[in-house]
C-alpha cells in the first residue's frame, strides 16, 4: 500500500474503490457531473486543496477531461496535480458493454498504472520523499466523543458547522477531513 499525502480526486466510487485498495489516501469522489451544482463539494474541495493539495485522478475520455477542467476553474493551479491514465481500450469487469468511448476507466487500470500515473503526477509517496506525520485516529473521536456516544452525531454536526464542512458528513469522513485540515495535536487541543 502506497502512502499518498495529496488528496486524490476521482469521478465514483468504483474509481475510489479500486484506488483505495493501491494507496492510503483522501480520495474524494465528484459523483460525476453531480459536482457541478455541488457547492459544498466545491468548497470542500478548495479547502482540501489548500491544505493538503489536490491530484486530479479521472478517466481519460471527453466525461474525465470535462469534470478535470470544472475543477481546474474551481481550485488554484498551484493547489492542482494531474494525473492521467493512458487511453486503453475495452471495458471494466463489471460492465456489461463498453464506455462510449470504449476505453478503459480508473477502475479498470492496474495497480502499476496507477501508481506510476501518481509519479508522473508529483504525488508526495511516503518512502519516496514524504514525511510521516501522527494522525488522528477513530479513538481520538471516541475521546472527543465525536464517535460512538449518544450525543455523537450531535457533537459532530457542531464541529461541522465550527468548521464550515458539508453537513452530511458521516463519521468516517469527517476524520478524512479532519486528517487533511489539521495535525492531531491541533485536534486533540480542540
Amino acid at each position: 500500500m502506497y502512502k499518498v499525502s495529496e488528496v486524490i480526486v476521482v469521478e465514483g466510487r468504483y474509481d475510489k474503490n479500486t484506488l483505495s485498495q493501491i494507496v492510503d489516501a483522501t480520495i474524494i469522489e465528484t459523483s460525476g457531473f453531480g459536482v457541478f451544482n455541488d457547492r459544498e463539494k466545491q468548497k470542500l474541495l478548495r479547502m482540501m486543496a489548500e491544505k493538503q493539495g489536490l491530484i486530479v485522478f479521472t478517466d481519460s475520455d471527453g466525461a474525465g477531461f470535462v469534470i478535470r477542467n470544472f475543477i481546474k476553474g474551481c481550485v488554484p493551479k498551484e493547489q492542482l496535480k494531474h494525473a492521467y491514465i493512458p487511453d486503453v481500450e475495452g471495458k471494466e469487469r463489471r460492465k456489461t458493454k463498453a464506455s462510449k468511448e470504449g476505453k478503459l476507466g480508473v477502475e479498470g487500470m492496474s495497480p502499476e498504472i496507477i501508481i506510476n500515473a501518481l509519479r508522473r503526477a508529483g504525488a508526495t509517496i511516503e518512502g519516496e520523499g514524504a514525511q510521516k506525520c501522527a494522525k488522528i485516529s477513530k479513538a481520538d473521536m471516541y475521546a472527543k466523543g465525536l464517535s460512538g456516544k449518544a450525543d455523537s452525531a450531535a457533537k459532530r454536526l457542531e464541529l461541522i458547522k465550527k468548521l464550515d464542512l458539508p453537513e452530511k458528513m458521516s463519521a468516517d469522513a469527517l476524520l478524512q477531513v479532519l486528517n487533511v485540515l489539521m495535525t492531531r495535536e491541533e485536534f486533540l487541543n480542540m
